[in-house]
């Protein structure tokens, strides 16, 4: 596989996730009643076969 198929596999995923994500929070932000103003949230990363394991935290300003 060369260089450049490569990096637009990888792309195409986080953009996948990325979209996904985004519809998925803003579905439980528009469901849920929050009583906060901002939603902590948690990505973890994971590949199959490999000691991959990244987790990433965050919040979310909710309006």
């Amino acid at each position: 596989m060369s260089e450049d198929a490569f990096n637009m596999s990888i792309r195409k995923f986080l953009k996948e996730v990325g979209v996904t994500s985004q519809r998925k929070i803003e579905e439980t932000v528009r469901e849920k009643q929050i009583g906060s103003k901002k939603l902590k949230v948690r990505m973890t990363l994971t590949a199959e076969g490999t000691g991959l394991n990244h987790v990433a935290d965050g919040e979310i300003e909710l309006p």
